[in-house]
C-alpha cells in the first residue's frame, strides 16, 4: 500500500488540551501538503482555520468530546455552531451512559437528531469501544445505521484503549452498507495503518500519520 493512499484516508489530528495555534497551523499545512482526508481539530479553532485556509482542506471537529455525556441539546448546539463556523465533518461521541442503561433507542435518537443538523456534512459517530461489550458494539452498529450516520468510529483516543483490528472487522459485519468505518486511537505505525485499512477502515484518525509516512 503506497504512502499517499494511506495519507488520503487519514484525518490528521490534534486534539490535545494544550494545542496552540502554532500546532494547528502546522497541522493544516501538513494536511494540504500531503493531501490527507481532513484535519481533526478542537472546535475553538474551526473558525480561524476556515478563515486562514478556506477550502484548501476539509475541517473536521469533535462534539461531546471526549466523554459524550453532555445533553443532546448541548451537542446539537455544538454541532450547529461548528458547521456555521466552517466545519465540514463532525465526529460526535455517543452518550455511553445510555448504552450502559440499555437505552439504545435514546442513543439512536441522539444520532438521528445530530445528523439532521449536519445535513450534507459528514457525521462520524464515536462509540468508544474500550468501554463496550461485544453485544453493545453490535447494538450500536444497528443504532448508527438506523440513524443515518456516515461513519462509525472506534475511539476518542482519550479512553483506556484505541482501535483494534477485531473491532473494525466486527463493525464490518454489523453496520449497514451505507456506513463506513473510522479507526482511531493508538495508531502509531505504518503497520497499524495498513492492518486497519485492510480490515475495513475507510478513515484513520491519527496525529502521527504524516510524520510516519512522509519520510
Amino acid at each position: 500500500m503506497e504512502a499517499k493512499e494511506i495519507l488520503s484516508k487519514i484525518d490528521h489530528t490534534s486534539l490535545k488540551a494544550f494545542c496552540t495555534w502554532e500546532d494547528i497551523d502546522k497541522l493544516c499545512r501538513e494536511a494540504i501538503q500531503y493531501n490527507t482526508a481532513s484535519v481533526c481539530i478542537p472546535p475553538c479553532y474551526v473558525e480561524r482555520v476556515k478563515q486562514t485556509f478556506g477550502d484548501d482542506l476539509k475541517i473536521c471537529t469533535v462534539i461531546g468530546f471526549p466523554l459524550g455525556y453532555q445533553t443532546k441539546e448541548t451537542k446539537l448546539a455544538e454541532t450547529a455552531d461548528a458547521i456555521e463556523k466552517g466545519a465540514d465533518e463532525i465526529d460526535m461521541v455517543i452518550n455511553i451512559t445510555d448504552v450502559k442503561n440499555g437505552d439504545m433507542s435514546k442513543v439512536e435518537r441522539e444520532i438521528t437528531d445530530i445528523k439532521h443538523v449536519c445535513g450534507n456534512h459528514i457525521l462520524k459517530v464515536i462509540v468508544e469501544t474500550c468501554y463496550l461489550t461485544e453485544n453493545e458494539k453490535k447494538e450500536i452498529c444497528k443504532a448508527v445505521t438506523n440513524a443515518g450516520a456516515d461513519y462509525i468510529k472506534t475511539s476518542t483516543g482519550f479512553g483506556t484503549g484505541g482501535a483494534t483490528k477485531e473491532d473494525v472487522i466486527l463493525f464490518g459485519y454489523h453496520i449497514g452498507p451505507a456506513v463506513k468505518i473510522k479507526a482511531a486511537g493508538g495508531i502509531n505505525t505504518r503497520e497499524d495503518m495498513e492492518t486497519l485499512i485492510e480490515a475495513g477502515a475507510d478513515r484513520l484518525g491519527s496525529s502521527r500519520g504524516v510524520s510516519v509516512l512522509a519520510q
